[in-house]
């Protein structure tokens, strides 16, 4: 049985978004949670809950450092394909640039990802969400030079460009308990422990996989796979030969609860038929971010 170790640090800091409806310690939980406490699987607190407690306060006051949101002109949507648009990372991450260098990736399969944040809109909307995760993903705990995650999906349906470079090429991932690489990662705001993404959320989820697919020549048929070897994570170690349907949840390559234990079995079960029935035949003018 998968355990979720929630963290909850009740820290008044000026400026951070709050909203009154979120649960206690809401914003503290969404950085120290992305898909890190819910990686103590088993019983009891391990030592990775408890170091996520210091975490979490790395996390919060890095988020509390962060520069005001710019008041720019609102950013127009890229549309990739014929039914779907991407915001680009600008629309969230105004003054907050890369802290260090990308690699290419090749990319083999797709992988589902939840924030494990709270389901409750932020005051300052669902991007808040997204500079949060920047912040902790960012900050020396982890050390990474970007959101890990190459798009986000919002419970609106809207979908966010996220690692910087993701419109433009493949750009390799971090994930806590190790990257074991060739994936594109896809991220739905929210926690899916005990309960399903939003159906705006499952629609874009599904035609952003769709484009995804067809962007990078992926099977989606019932039953299709991608064989690689691993680059290193707590479940398979480096150089292990790994096959696993060419869309997974989180789960399948670490462990770790995400996608969360409502939402995982959909994504293991369900989601690469969805995506293959709403795949258009491929075109050779696929629009690309300029």
């Amino acid at each position: 049985t998968d355990h979720q170790h929630v963290v909850h640090l009740h820290v008044a800091q000026p400026g951070l978004p709050h909203d009154p409806r979120s649960t206690p310690g809401a914003a503290s939980r969404t950085l120290a949670a992305m898909c890190e406490v819910c990686d103590d699987v088993g019983g009891g607190l391990s030592r990775r809950g408890l170091l996520a407690v210091g975490a979490a306060v790395t996390g919060l006051a890095a988020f509390c450092a962060l520069p005001a949101v710019p008041a720019t002109a609102a950013v127009e949507p890229f549309p990739v394909a014929p039914n779907l648009q991407i915001l680009p990372r600008h629309s969230w991450g105004a003054g907050l640039a890369p802290k260090g260098a990308f690699q290419t990736e090749t990319v083999r399969f797709l992988l589902v990802h939840h924030t494990a944040s709270s389901n409750v809109r932020p005051r300052g909307g669902w991007r808040d969400v997204i500079r949060q995760a920047y912040a902790w993903q960012t900050s020396p705990a982890k050390g990474w030079p970007d959101v890990c995650y190459h798009w986000f999906i919002d419970p609106d349906g809207v979908v966010y460009e996220g690692r910087e470079g993701s419109l433009v090429e493949a750009r390799r991932a971090d994930a806590t308990g190790g990257n074991q690489g060739y994936a594109q990662l896809v991220c739905l705001i929210g926690d899916f422990t005990n309960q399903l993404p939003t159906p705006a959320a499952h629609d874009a989820l599904v035609r952003t996989l769709a484009w995804l697919a067809d962007r990078y020549s992926i099977s989606t048929r019932p039953g299709a796979t991608a064989t690689f070897v691993s680059r290193g994570s707590n479940r398979f170690a480096a150089g292990t030969t790994v096959t696993t349907p060419t869309i997974s949840p989180h789960r399948a390559m670490t462990f770790t609860a995400c996608p969360g234990n409502r939402f995982a079995p959909v994504v293991a079960t369900d989601l690469q038929a969805q995506v293959h029935a709403v795949r258009r035949p491929r075109v050779a003018n696929v629009q690309r971010y300029r």
